[in-house]
């Protein structure tokens, strides 16, 4: 594991010369596909050093980690273009990529949140410095406040698992010598619950997105959120019996939450808000999912944050392309894009698709895990799970037909081609979002 955080490390150099723009993307894709053939087989940890260990779960999250942050440089090549501050953003990217790296990697709980904080610095920059309206300093003033208040009880849990445990080690942690009560289990969750985000504190993720650029919605949607599920994964060993009684309040919470976003979703103009409340209503099953506590939850959730981390990437990539056109994310304006834009057409059919949760895409396998998941908890649940699904297909349907249909905006009046790099870097999301279901034990753990 240290080999690969060495490489990230002297990549930091070439950021300060210019030209090796794209000499980085390409040592990024290199990086990516040797880690790929480094697939854990067992269910135990391996690759062990000093602090950094990975297992099954954190093998998917760190690939997931790098293979965005590269198409996070694809995306954004207009800062090269245009030389605004290009060196900088590459080196926040790769700083990024360390930190997120170093965070799924962590075999320490103190470490993990220590690298979990840091990976909101960077992409504090990337929103400040690279964002596209003035309100950009208050979408990172409510992300920073958001996080860190959130974020405070954790470190108060950590000191305390340490000082009854004697030791923080993620694979030697249980609940067994611990006194859990409501406040340690609140204090363990809530940070997470935030950064994921849970209907009610979801406030700061919409205004985050829609002030970012794309490098940076991309990175809050493919990783940042995946950061709350994956320390859901790793504390509940510790809160396992005394989790089944609050359970009922978290799930019930995020479903219905999830529902009332779908609505939100419904009446939304601005591409990339709609796409951003959309994000909420999908974390929402992967909550409902891990509170159930049960194999399949657990497996299906994991499969679900996998899948929209290339999904919504992805959808965020489109709306970008349409902006850089139309100098406007507006629905109202965005109209009759297969008209002005044909070839790109069939990329928001496609990515449309997946994230409705059509086959034969990785969305379809986690959500029907997770359905099978919470009415096996919970019969009760099917009522609000179909209107969730329902709702989910209709929301998207509304994005697809508005922008690509009706009367174009009378101010345009030529034909727009994509770029081969904007076809390349919508395949590459799009490619292993279904390409995955072929090789399910990957995703799901049914080693």
């Amino acid at each position: 594991m240290l080999s690969f955080l060495c490489f990230l490390i002297f990549l930091t150099p070439l950021c300060m010369f210019s030209g090796f723009w794209w000499l980085i993307s390409s040592l990024l894709f290199f990086i990516s596909f040797v880690y790929l053939f480094l697939f854990p087989y067992f269910f135990c940890w391996s690759g062990l050093s000093y602090m950094f260990g990975c297992d099954l779960i954190s093998y998917g999250l760190i690939l997931l980690s790098l293979w965005i942050c590269v198409l996070m440089i694809l995306a954004s090549e207009s800062i090269f273009r245009l030389g605004y501050f290009s060196g900088l953003f590459l080196f926040v990217v790769i700083v990024l990529t360390i930190m997120l790296y170093c965070t799924f990697s962590s075999i320490g709980l103190l470490s993990f949140y220590i690298f979990f904080e840091s990976s909101l610095i960077p992409t504090l920059f990337l929103i400040l410095g690279w964002g596209y309206q003035p309100e950009r300093v208050q979408a990172g003033i409510y992300l920073l406040f958001y996080t860190l208040l959130a974020s405070l009880p954790l470190l108060v849990g950590i000191l305390y698992i340490y000082s009854s445990l004697g030791g923080l080690c993620l694979f030697m942690l249980h609940g067994d010598n611990l006194l859990v009560g409501g406040l340690f289990y609140v204090c363990m969750i809530f940070a997470f619950l935030v950064k994921m985000p849970m209907f009610m504190v979801h406030l700061w993720l919409p205004s985050a997105h829609v002030e970012a650029p794309v490098s940076g919605s991309m990175i809050l949607a493919g990783i940042l959120l995946k950061l709350g599920g994956y320390g859901l994964l790793r504390v509940f060993p510790l809160l396992f019996k005394f989790g089944f009684s609050f359970s009922v309040v978290w799930v019930s919470l995020s479903l219905v939450g999830g529902l009332f976003v779908s609505l939100f979703c419904m009446r939304q103009t601005d591409l990339k808000s709609l796409i951003a409340y959309s994000s909420v209503a999908h974390m929402s099953m992967v909550i409902g999912g891990i509170m159930t506590m049960n194999y399949w939850g657990v497996c299906s959730s994991f499969a679900l944050m996998i899948a929209h981390g290339l999904c919504s990437s992805g959808l965020f990539c489109l709306s970008n392309i349409t902006y850089e056109r139309f100098g406007s994310r507006s629905l109202l304006v965005n109209k009759g894009l297969i008209n002005l834009m044909p070839s790109m057409s069939m990329w928001w059919f496609l990515l449309s698709a997946c994230n409705m949760a059509a086959p034969p895409s990785l969305n379809l396998l986690g959500e029907i895990g997770l359905l099978s998941s919470l009415i096996s908890w919970s019969w009760c649940l099917m009522f609000v799970l179909i209107f969730l699904s329902f709702f989910s297909a209709a929301y998207t349907l509304y994005m697809y037909s508005y922008s690509q249909h009706g009367i174009i905006y009378s101010g345009l009046y030529s034909c727009s081609l994509g770029y081969l790099r904007e076809f390349l870097l919508l395949f590459l999301h799009w490619f292993p979002l279904n390409l995955v279901i072929l090789k399910v034990d990957v995703a799901v753990f049914w080693v």
